[in-house]
Formats: structure tokens, C-alpha cells, sequence
């Protein structure tokens, strides 16, 4: 009896209040949908972006890495601002060196909007600063973008860069949040860090932004897909590492052998001994590398590319949250595409190195046991001009 009595009951329960609801999702163009309708947007900038690759990055089968990458839809305005006519054929670097320069513009002491837009909004006086040379290119490019879609700077700037990067291989899958103001004041002067800081300063400056030492290192990880194209304009295009198309662990491994040359008209200001043939290493890089702050970090990194990478994705939504409030903006992360994984999780020593030109210096972990790449000793080749993250 009670039995013949419950399930009508609870057929009008579920009748009258309704079984649990499926949250929908917002129609958006091309027949993809988004848990937000604001989120929608976001899919035209993401084809406009990535422009005619969009076909094969929607296959993945040949654009494998982030030197094939450019924000196509923009040749024409590309052209005109290119100098000599050089286009920038790859922006990926450059879109990612763009989310740190705009972000890290803001101080407890000083002032300034972080994650803003600021540094396109008023170009007229950031670009002046001395440590955002080269930043002008890749400002200018994604500007018309932004404005095409009348979405904000602060927004478009995170957006390319979590896009870009995306095309790496092995790269990070960054959040993107969407809904910055296009209100910004300038930011002053001084406060990104140079490659020829000293360690103190570095993390000095960093920890006035709100991140310790050890998120100094995750940071870092951007320059394992990066290069140099103002600190020795004699080897413009000389990459950091020796697989500069590739997210991947090579970078910390590299940078900790025993620098034993300079690559071009060296010394120069920021500039330390390379390694290997082509490669250029930034100064403020080695120093971090070999600091007892910051070493252990660095070492971690070197046989764990999925730890760099889940590291690196923490600490770039943090500095995507500078100056910003996380409640009024809306979670669009599903439109940045995903990733293809690494081909390997574990560095390897360059051709002709040993683990006895490994300058190890982080006292609690023994340094790992890596193989070392076989044939004659690795040089690296310089990525095109304006190819490059163009770091300096």
C-alpha cells in the first residue's frame, strides 16, 4: 500500500519541481556552443587569429608547433607596419611575451593596472619604456583585432597569448577569463624586469607583484619557446634553448650547463656564456638558474615537463588576475584550444654534453640521471626574424 502511494507522489514531485536541469549552453557561430553566451565571441576572434591554419588546427596533423603559428587575419595591416617589408610570420612568442609585459605593470608602491590593456592602450607611453623594446610589432598587430571585435585590450592580449601558445607543442592549456574594462591608466615606469637584473632585484620586483621566488621559475617557463632579438642585434632571432617550436624541458636542462662561449658580438649588456653554438643565454636566466632560492625549482623542472606545465598554467592565471576582480569576469577557457602533448617529458643533454658540464646547484635533490642526444654536437639555428618571443 504504501508502495501504491509513494510513486505517484513522486511522480508529481518531479513533475511539479523537475528533475535536475542540464545547464545550457549558448549558441554560438559555426555550431559550437559555450557555457556562457558572453563566451561566444570569442570563438570569431579565435578563427580570426588563427586565420587560414584553422582547418588544419582543427585536424592537427601538420601544425605542430608554435613557429608555424600567426594571427592571419591581419596580413594586410601586417604588411604596412612591417619594416622593409619583413613580415612577422609567427606571433605565438610575442603574443605570450605581451600577457607578462602588460600584466606585471603594477606595484604596491606605484601604482599601476596590471592585466589591463594598458601597455596598447597607451603605447604612446609604455612602448617608450626601456624594457618593453621590440614589444611595439605585436602591439600594433593585435590592436586592429581587438577593436574589430570591440572586446577590450586587457582581454585581447590574454586571449592571443593563451591562443598562441596553445600551438606549441606540448604547450600549456591557459584560462582565459573575459570581461576587463577598457579603462586603464598608464603604468609607470620600471617595473619589468630586465636581463640583466640581479637575482635580488628580480625577485624584489616580482614578490611587489605578489609572487614568490619559486613562481619566478614557473613564469620562466615561456622562455623555453623564446628568443633574442635586441640584446645582440649581430644574431637576432637566436633562440634560448635548442627546440624553440616545442613547450618543452630543454630550456632548464640547457641553461644549467657550463657556459662556454658567446654567440655573437659578445658580451653584451644581459647576456651570459651559451653553451652550444647559436644559442644565446640571457643573464638573469643563469643567475636564477644557479640561486639557492630559486634552484631546486629549476632542477624540478628538468625531467617533469607535465609539472612545468601544470605550474606554468597556475602562475599565468594568477598574473592574468592582476589589478582584476575573478567575480566580474566570466570563465571562457573552453574556447582556447587544446594542446598537443609533449613528445617527451624528460630533457636530454644536448649532443656532445655530459652530466659533468652541469653547473647542478639545488643542495636538497640530487641532479636526475638524463641520456644524452647522439651525433655530432648541437648548434642551433636562429628562428626567422621576427620569428622570435624577442625577449630583449
Amino acid at each position: 500500500m504504501l508502495a501504491k502511494t509513494f510513486f505517484p507522489l513522486l511522480t508529481v514531485i518531479l513533475t511539479v519541481y523537475g528533475a535536475p536541469q542540464v545547464a545550457k549552453r549558448a549558441s554560438c557561430s559555426n555550431g559550437r556552443t559555450a557555457s556562457d553566451a558572453r563566451c561566444c565571441i570569442w570563438y570569431d576572434v579565435l578563427d580570426d587569429i588563427q586565420g587560414g591554419n584553422r582547418a588544419v588546427l582543427l585536424a592537427r596533423e601538420t601544425l605542430t608547433t608554435c613557429l608555424e603559428w600567426n594571427l592571419g587575419a591581419s596580413k594586410t595591416a601586417l604588411m604596412a607596419f612591417s619594416r622593409a617589408g619583413n613580415a612577422v610570420r609567427e606571433e605565438a612568442h610575442e603574443s605570450l611575451r605581451l600577457t607578462f609585459h602588460d600584466a606585471i605593470g603594477i606595484s604596491s608602491t606605484l601604482g599601476g593596472g596590471g592585466a589591463d590593456g594598458s601597455i596598447m592602450a597607451h603605447s604612446d607611453v609604455e612602448l617608450a619604456y626601456g624594457e618593453n623594446v621590440g614589444v611595439d610589432e605585436i602591439v600594433e598587430l593585435q590592436r586592429p583585432i581587438a577593436l574589430r571585435y570591440n572586446v577590450s585590450f586587457g582581454d585581447f592580449i590574454q586571449f592571443a597569448g593563451a591562443v598562441g601558445v596553445s600551438n606549441c607543442l606540448g604547450g600549456p592549456r591557459l584560462q582565459f577569463l573575459a570581461g576587463r574594462s577598457n579603462d586603464s591608466q598608464p603604468s609607470p615606469d620600471g617595473l619589468v624586469p630586465g636581463p640583466a637584473d640581479s637575482v635580488d632585484d628580480n625577485l624584489a620586483r616580482m614578490a611587489d607583484a605578489g609572487f614568490g621566488a619559486s613562481e619566478v621559475v614557473d613564469l620562466l617557463a615561456s622562455h623555453s619557446v623564446a628568443a633574442q632579438d635586441h640584446l645582440d642585434t649581430t644574431i637576432a632571432g637566436s633562440p634560448l634553448d635548442s627546440t624553440p617550436s616545442a613547450f618543452d624541458a630543454q630550456f632548464f636542462v640547457e641553461t644549467l650547463l657550463n657556459g662556454t662561449a658567446y654567440p655573437g658580438s659578445g658580451p653584451n649588456a644581459g647576456e651570459a656564456k651559451s653553451p652550444l653554438p647559436g644559442e644565446f643565454r640571457i643573464l638573469s636566466d643563469s643567475l636564477i638558474a644557479r640561486d639557492s632560492r630559486t634552484a631546486c625549482e629549476w632542477q624540478s623542472f628538468v625531467d617533469n615537463q607535465s609539472r612545468m606545465v601544470s605550474q606554468f598554467e597556475a602562475v599565468m592565471a594568477k598574473m592574468a588576475l592582476l589589478g582584476q576582480d575573478a567575480s566580474a569576469l566570466v570563465d571562457c577557457s573552453e574556447v582556447i584550444p587544446q594542446p598537443k602533448a609533449a613528445a617527451a617529458s624528460v630533457a636530454v643533454l644536448p649532443a656532445g654534453k655530459s652530466l659533468a658540464d652541469v653547473e647542478a646547484s639545488c643542495s636538497e635533490t640530487p641532479f636526475p640521471t638524463l641520456s644524452a642526444a647522439s651525433g655530432a654536437e648541437t648548434s642551433v639555428a636562429p628562428v626567422l626574424h621576427h620569428q622570435a618571443n624577442s625577449l630583449c
